[in-house]
C-alpha cells in the first residue's frame, strides 16, 4: 500500500476533499466506541455535568448558541 501524505489531498478538487473528508468522519464515526476518554476529560465532563444539574437554567438553548457562532 501507498502511503499518503497530508499534501496529497491538496490535488483533489474541492468536491473531492469534503467527501475524503465526509469519508473519513463517518469511519471514525462508525469506530467511535474504542476511542477511550483521557481521565482528565472525564473529568472535564464530570464536572460540567455537576454544575448543569446544579444550575440547569444557566446554559443557553442550543439555537441560542448557534445563532452566536453564525454571526
Amino acid at each position: 500500500m501507498e502511503k499518503i501524505t497530508a499534501a496529497d489531498p491538496l490535488s483533489l478538487s474541492i468536491p473531492e476533499r469534503i467527501q475524503l473528508v465526509e469519508d473519513i468522519w463517518d469511519s471514525i464515526a462508525s469506530d467511535a466506541d474504542s476511542v477511550e476518554l483521557t481521565e482528565e476529560e472525564k473529568a472535564i465532563i464530570d464536572k460540567r455535568f455537576e454544575a448543569y444539574h446544579q444550575n440547569p437554567d444557566l446554559g443557553s438553548p442550543w439555537q441560542d448558541v448557534f445563532k452566536r457562532i453564525s454571526r
